[in-house]
Formats: structure tokens, C-alpha cells, sequence
């Protein structure tokens, strides 16, 4: 099988970089549901931008290409430990080439391996069966909607639905919960996996394996299919939408698995997927290694340009239909003037300077100097996939990471150092909302996963700190042009993640009844 290392190397490249056919679908079937003009309509807009530069640039769609993990079918007898050598190998070279961003972390002292490689990274999972080929199928799911996974045991009760009993309709509830709480932190519209049944961690296992189903299968279980339409029918009358701006879509696809249980356990678990819904798998030759066969139907087939949205989106601006909002273009260094003059649905387009920020800088940063002037500046919180060549550093791809981490820290550093606009995804909590208010500070949203979209908009690397951090967690300065985000928390008190979070808790109320009996 000398081929199969390189067969795994394109894998990879392939699922980082090139949605399937599928995914870009529904994708686009969500854009002719949006309103547009609206925000959630923009977004979409946006997102089939980055789709389709991702797959010209050959290079990461969004930078979070999370923990890489494969799932290996092979014949009795085959060799794993090889098998399991080359895709590590594979991981590590898509990784020094900027394909993967190094997500492997030490959990104990926070060290990056640089590399993707360390216990537990990359994940294989190896199963045998009686065919001649090798299927291997793998899922990069990011952390922002990974952190949005959640399991529940029945019966239970829940936050505006009441109790969900051991039974379908419980079920109903749980799924429909998890939508709920996901909000626009898992970078909506998503996709979920549900998984009935079995324990803690098979339940988990479960629901991301329905995670490799084709978008457009068809439940062999009436009743499983018949709960995942309903689910994703209703799920987007919740009100959630793109980025979690509101709007007519949440969800992109639900797929619901089951499996036996305990009599003292009942266990409902859901794996969230944001819209980068990065999975793809190859047949490969066992002799050879080399590919036979693309499991999921090629991007390629699947344009995302929408000249007719487009040409809907301009009409609906001529004759005032589209939501109403400002464009103010901002140079850095902010005043707090400047900052108290915006309202939330601004679109602002940052020119100047701008500055990245994680977990493990906005910890650094509560108890020590900034390296740097930070009075009047822009924090990004993002961590870029990064490459260097003799003329230095280059950003490969940049979008927002989930905000609400940096909840603890965020409203304290604002304080400290100045701070005048914060951009992230998925808002943040009254602390920073409480902040913003009493410094004059702004959180702008960008588009989760638009990774280079977001990379074409930064000019220059101008520098970088705390590279002891890793790659992703260090503090880089960069030289922004164009870059534009929406106001969804002003200086004034008002939150518009607050604001949908609550119209949509109203709207899941109305699901309280049963349904299934």
C-alpha cells in the first residue's frame, strides 16, 4: 500500500478545503429562503463567497479545521498500524503546509505539538469487515460548534419546553432544546447528528456518525425520518438564523440514529455541525493504496454564485425592502466618539491596524502589560491558520472564533487597555455588555467559517507575540483593508444576540405539546 499516504494527504486537502456537493445545496437552498437584503441574507451571501475561494485558493474554508478524525473500514487482515502511521504522517504534512491549522494541545500545560500530532491526535477509528477495499471517511469539526454539543438524560425538564419524557416526543424536545442553545455560537445554519440510546460515549459516537450521512438520504426507520423532518421543518421557525441574526434559517439537516440502552439510562445526544460541514471519504485500493472512488458527490458540481439572489438583493434595496442599516468605515486608532456614534446593525468597515486574541492571551492579558499600544485598537478573536516563506509570514485563513470564551476576561481587558472594538462570532454576555457601555467599546460579529473571505481583507503581518502560545493562541498584528462586520452589541446597552435568544426561547414555548404519542 505504498499509495495510501499520499491517498490520505488528498483526503484531507480535499475535506479542509472543498465542501461537497451536498452540503452546497442546502446551502444554497437556505440562501432562496432569506429575505433579501436582510442580514441573514448577507451572511449567506458571504458564506457561498467563501465556499467557492476556499476551493480556487486550495486552501482552508474555515481556519478551524478542528480535530481531525477518521473512520477506517478495512478488509481482515490488513495492516492498521501502518495504515494508522501514514495518516498521521498525512496529518503532519497537511498541517507544515497550511491545509490543517495545529489544533493539538497539551491539555495539562497548554503547549501546542505544532503539528496536530499527540495522544489522542488525530483521532482513527478502525473497524474490519468482509470487503476487499478500504472506506475511509473523515470529519473536521471545529471547536466553536463542538463546544455546542450537548446530551441529555430523561426525562428531563427543559427550558421552555417542560418535561420530556422517555419517549419520541421527549426526544423531540431535546433535539429541538439543542437548536435552541446552540444560538448562532455553533456558526448557524448548521446540521446535527442525534443519537438515541446506548451510554455516555456511545450515544455521543452515535450521533456523530450521523453526521457522515449524504444531506438528502432518506431515514430507513419511518419513525426516525419522520422525526427529522419534523425537526427540520420547525427548528427553523424558531427565529435563530445565520450567525444567530435572526431569520427563516437555523438548521440545514437533521439526521437521527438509534440503539439500545439500559433500562436506567436514557440518554439523547446531539452533535452540532456549523454550515463548513467538512466531511468527505475515499475507497481505496487495498493492494495499492490509491484512491477508486470520492464517496461524497464533488463541490465542483455545485456552483455557489447566485447571480438571480443578487439580482433579487439590488431590487430589494432600489425599492427599500432590506432591512435598514449604515455603513461606517472606521480608521484605527478608534475615539470613543467615533464608538458612541454606532448602533447595533451597523456594518462597519475597519481600515488600519488590528490585533488577534484568544483563551490563552486574554488570560496572559489580565494580570500583565499588553506588548503593544492597545489604547483605541481593534482585538480579533481569531487564530489564523499561519505560513512563512522567505518573505515572512502570510495569513492563510482568518475567520472569528466563538466569543463567549473570553466572557470571564473581556469586560476587565476593555478597561485596561482601552479597547474600542472587539470582533468575534456568537455576542457575548452582559459583562462585556455591561463594558461596553461604561468605556464606549463596540463587539462587532463577522461571518463564522469565512475564513478567506476574512484572509483577503489582511494585508500585512506586521508582526507577532507570544508565539509560546502556538500559532492559533499567539497575539499577531496585522494590517487590515475592507474589513466589515456587523454592530450586534452597541455601546448603548443593546444586544442583539440578548435579543434573539429571547424572541427565540418565546418561539420554542410554542412546542410545548405533544407531538409524537
Amino acid at each position: 500500500m505504498n499509495q495510501f499516504q499520499e491517498s490520505m494527504y488528498k483526503l484531507i486537502v480535499e475535506t479542509s478545503t472543498n465542501l461537497p456537493a451536498d452540503v452546497r445545496r442546502a446551502v444554497n437552498a437556505a440562501k432562496a429562503k432569506e429575505d433579501q437584503g436582510t442580514r441573514a441574507a448577507l451572511s449567506l451571501s458571504t458564506i457561498a463567497e467563501n465556499i467557492e475561494m476556499a476551493e480556487c485558493n486550495v486552501s482552508p474554508i474555515c481556519q478551524d479545521t478542528g480535530m481531525p478524525t477518521f473512520v477506517v473500514h478495512c478488509p481482515v487482515g490488513a495492516n492498521q498500524i501502518q495504515m494508522k502511521r501514514d495518516i498521521r504522517e498525512a496529518v503532519q504534512r497537511a498541517t507544515k503546509d497550511s491545509k490543517l491549522r495545529p489544533n493539538s494541545v497539551d491539555s495539562l500545560t497548554g503547549a501546542n505539538s505544532g503539528d496536530n500530532l499527540g495522544p489522542g491526535t488525530p483521532v482513527i477509528h478502525f473497524e474490519q469487515w468482509e470487503k476487499d477495499e478500504i472506506d475511509v471517511r473523515l470529519i473536521l469539526k471545529g471547536g466553536g460548534c463542538e463546544n455546542k454539543n450537548i446530551q441529555y438524560s430523561l426525562p428531563a425538564e427543559l427550558e421552555g419546553l417542560g418535561k420530556a419524557g422517555r419517549d419520541l416526543d421527549g426526544i423531540r424536545k431535546c433535539i429541538l432544546h439543542a437548536v435552541y442553545q446552540a444560538q448562532g455560537q455553533g456558526c448557524s445554519a448548521g446540521f446535527i447528528g442525534v443519537g438515541i440510546g446506548g451510554d455516555r460515549t456511545t450515544g455521543y459516537e452515535l450521533a456523530k456518525q450521523q453526521l457522515f450521512r449524504k444531506v438528502d438520504d432518506v431515514n430507513p426507520n419511518a419513525e426516525l425520518a419522520q422525526l427529522e423532518d419534523y425537526i427540520l421543518d420547525n427548528a427553523n421557525k424558531l427565529g435563530i438564523g445565520t450567525m444567530g441574526f435572526g431569520g427563516a434559517v437555523t438548521l440545514l439537516g437533521c439526521k437521527v440514529g438509534v440503539m439500545n440502552r439500559l433500562p436506567a439510562s436514557f440518554f439523547v445526544s446531539v452533535a452540532y455541525n456549523c454550515w463548513a460541514y467538512r466531511r468527505q471519504g475515499v475507497l481505496v485500493n487495498a493492494a495499492t493504496g490509491e484512491i477508486q472512488e470520492w464517496i461524497y458527490e464533488a463541490g465542483q458540481e455545485v456552483p455557489m454564485k447566485d447571480t438571480a439572489g443578487e439580482e433579487a438583493a439590488a431590487a430589494a434595496e432600489r425599492s427599500g425592502q432590506q432591512e435598514e442599516r449604515r455603513e461606517i468605515v472606521l480608521q484605527t486608532p478608534i475615539s470613543e466618539e467615533q464608538i458612541r456614534q454606532l448602533r447595533v446593525g451597523d456594518v462597519v468597515v475597519i481600515n488600519g491596524h488590528m490585533h488577534t486574541g484568544r483563551d490563552a492571551l486574554h488570560k496572559h492579558l489580565i494580570d500583565h502589560d499588553a506588548p503593544i499600544d492597545l489604547n483605541g485598537q481593534v482585538i480579533y478573536h481569531c487564530g489564523p491558520v499561519m505560513s512563512k516563506d522567505e518573505n515572512g509570514w502570510k495569513v492563510r485563513a482568518a475567520g472569528p472564533t466563538t466569543s463567549i470564551r473570553e466572557e470571564p476576561y473581556q469586560g476587565d481587558i476593555i478597561k485596561k487597555f482601552g479597547i474600542r472594538a472587539v470582533i468575534g462570532k456568537g455576542g457575548m454576555g452582559a459583562k462585556t455588555l455591561k463594558a461596553l457601555q461604561e468605556h464606549g467599546a463596540v463587539y462587532l460579529n463577522a461571518i463564522g467559517g469565512a475564513a478567506q473571505y476574512y484572509a483577503e481583507c489582511f494585508k500585512e503581518v506586521e508582526g507577532v507575540d507570544f508565539m509560546e502560545f502556538g500559532i492559533p493562541e499567539a497575539m499577531w498584528h496585522l494590517k487590515v483593508e475592507g474589513f466589515a462586520a456587523i454592530v450586534t452589541m452597541d455601546s448603548h446597552g443593546n444586544s442583539l444576540h440578548a435579543d434573539v435568544e429571547r424572541n427565540s426561547l418565546e418561539k420554542l414555548a410554542e412546542f410545548k405539546e405533544p407531538v409524537f404519542k
